[in-house]
């Protein structure tokens, strides 16, 4: 059901690149793994063609109502004997039937739809996940958000409107100008088909101007999102520096940019209606001349008049709505392109074929002539060499850009090293399952993000399936359970978008108390309190010191008071390590370390 497609689609290259958007929504619509989903195609495409039968035959009792009423015409014996008022109620009854079927498809057809819609949808999330931190950092989540909702409709439009628009409509077309042709003469058909060739060939030429101009608008509208949602993330930093006019101004800019797109595709649409309808307006003309002609020439009825006025209705009924159909679908494979374009975004970051699960005895962590940079052209690690010993507490300090954080990121494999190896327990990183690797590893963040739900929600987070036991056991191992019971709802406070609703210690010990819900052998510690107040940080220093009871311990530090007990202190610079030892060793020598100290001695003083 995955079937890749082909690479990279560019959403303005069309017709190719729209046949190869089409072939990647087709297996939802008819997969191998699914036999009922197949069932229900079949069944709702019988009652479909069902309905087209009885459309297309209805107009039959209308004339034949009309002949008797007039008392002439050649309508069948049968028909005629059944008189006006009887006709006139089967005919109404035909049109019931044909909107009843048609009813009838949608409702066998719907959780076809809705299959696809959610497998898309799916699809979609966990690829994003998937994909590097470095694709992520790049990308707007507003944007991303944008492409990926108007996809998933996307495909649902696509294969609802591909199996019962498209197909349908020639099938009607088609049986209505055959219907023309034996009931009166070739020229009706010849009118016909001509209009219907002029409309669709008008009707597709404007569309893809008009998809142009769709893109446009669509452009505008993502990045007029994505600035919305940027500003609402950072609220405090917009009050903080009395910004609100000029975030306003900035969305406003975004806004006319969408405005002046939104307005050509409203004119280019009036444009695409009025050409519409002045040739199916044309054609109707020309074949009721034609009919009244026949009338006073005494070749046809009343009821024949009234008839071909009835299947040139039905013609433009389905013709106008070939023009809009087309326009959605155009505009369905471009949103669809931009969202397959995300699927076909390769993960950066991928397990090897075969590649097993890590075994972590004793959380021995090795770091092997590690060189790594972001951009190739500028390195940050340069040939880092360190070895922590099972349950060993080592830091890692050194000024801003020095790389401390990008071990932490090497370590978790949010990136691959671009030489030497990490190893644990003798494993190399890139040897072993992702999932695996992370479930080894527990990290307490310098800013601990929190989910827009309960604070039981995110300690739970810790691990899947926890019970309450355990997440009030590993509050009180990270000292928040008190803080918790004594706020009204508990657990079930909620901590608002990112915790905003808890203070910056609140937080970080409820990040605390999810990674030891986790129980990792491994625990890192990216600057897990540098963003707090002394008093705070003395009291999650207290609590991140049991969490590292009887684990490997990697601290990345800035405050040096804060790991002046580790057993081994490493002291980072320019992407080397500088100096290496404990904290009493590391100030006798009166180097680098000693020179941080002081000044952080001396700033607090």
């Amino acid at each position: 059901m995955r079937g890749r497609g082909p690479s990279t689609l560019t959403t303005t290259d069309m017709p190719d690149n729209g046949m190869q958007i089409v072939r990647r929504a087709l297996p939802y619509l008819w997969p191998s793994d699914a036999p009922w989903v197949r069932y229900r195609v079949v069944i709702a495409l019988s009652v479909l063609v069902f309905a087209k039968l009885i459309a297309v035959g209805t107009p039959f009792f209308y004339k034949a109502a009309v002949d008797a009423l007039a008392g002439e015409g050649d309508s069948a014996a049968w028909m005629l004997a059944l008189g006006a008022v009887s006709l006139t109620v089967i005919y109404g009854l035909a049109r019931l039937m044909t909107v009843g079927f048609q009813q009838l498809r949608d409702v066998v057809f719907a959780k076809v739809g809705q299959r696809a819609l959610r497998q898309v949808a799916f699809e979609t999330f966990e690829h994003m996940h998937r994909l590097s931190m470095r694709y992520h950092i790049t990308r707007r989540t507003g944007g991303l958000s944008r492409i990926i909702e108007r996809g998933v409709k996307g495909v649902d439009f696509l294969l609802r409107f591909l199996l019962f628009s498209i197909g349908p409509l020639v099938l009607e077309l088609l049986m209505v100008g055959v219907v023309l042709w034996l009931a009166f003469d070739i020229w009706y058909l010849v009118v016909v088909a001509v209009v219907i060739w002029a409309y669709t060939w008008f009707t597709f030429k404007v569309t893809e101007w008009r998809v142009k101009l769709r893109k446009e608008m669509n452009d505008q509208d993502t990045d007029a999102n994505q600035k919305a949602i940027d500003s609402l993330l950072n609220f405090e930093t917009v009050k903080y520096f009395g910004a609100e006019g000029r975030e306003a101004a900035r969305y406003d800019r975004a806004m006319e940019g969408y405005e002046r797109a939104a307005l050509k595709t409203s004119y280019s649409l009036a444009f695409l209606n009025f050409g519409q309808s002045f040739l199916i307006t044309g054609g109707l003309v020309a074949v009721m001349v034609m009919a009244a002609l026949g009338v006073q020439d005494g070749r046809m009825s009343v009821g024949d008049f009234v008839m071909v006025n009835a299947y040139m209705i039905q013609i433009t009924m389905p013709l106008n709505f070939l023009g809009s159909v087309y326009r959605e679908i155009r505009q369905a494979l471009v949103d669809m392109g931009e969202m397959f374009d995300l699927l076909e975004q390769p993960a950066e970051i991928q397990d090897k074929p075969g590649a097993a699960p890590i075994r972590v005895n004793g959380g021995a962590v090795s770091f092997d002539n590690v060189a790594f940079g972001y951009d190739p052209e500028r390195p940050i690690l340069k040939g880092i060499s360190l070895d922590v010993q099972p349950g060993q507490k080592v830091a890692i300090v050194g000024p801003s850009g020095s790389g401390k954080s990008t071990i932490g990121r090497l370590m978790f494999r949010f990136y691959d090293v671009t030489d030497g190896a990490i190893r644990i327990d003798g494993q190399d990183v890139r040897d072993v399952t992702q999932d695996s690797l992370h479930a080894q590893i527990g990290v307490v963040p310098q800013d601990t993000v929190l989910f827009n739900d309960t604070i039981r929600y995110n300690i739970a987070y810790g691990r899947d399936g926890a019970s309450q036991a355990d997440i009030e056991a590993a509050a009180r191992s990270a000292q928040i359970h008190d803080f918790i019971t004594s706020l009204p709802e508990g657990y079930d406070t909620a901590v608002g978008e990112r915790g905003l609703k808890l203070s910056g210690g609140e937080k970080q010990r409820v990040g605390i108390a999810r990674t030891l819900l986790k129980n990792p052998p491994i625990l890192l510690l990216d600057e897990a309190t540098s963003a707090l107040d002394t008093e705070t940080e003395r009291g999650i220093q207290t609590a991140l010191e049991r969490a590292g009871e009887g684990r490997t311990v990697l601290t990345i530090a800035h405050r040096l008071s804060t790991i002046a007990d580790a057993d081994r202190i490493v002291v980072l610079e320019d992407g080397h390590i500088v100096e290496d030892g404990t904290h009493a060793d590391l100030l006798s020598r009166g180097g680098r370390y000693a020179g941080l100290w002081a000044r952080q001695e001396a700033e607090a003083a």
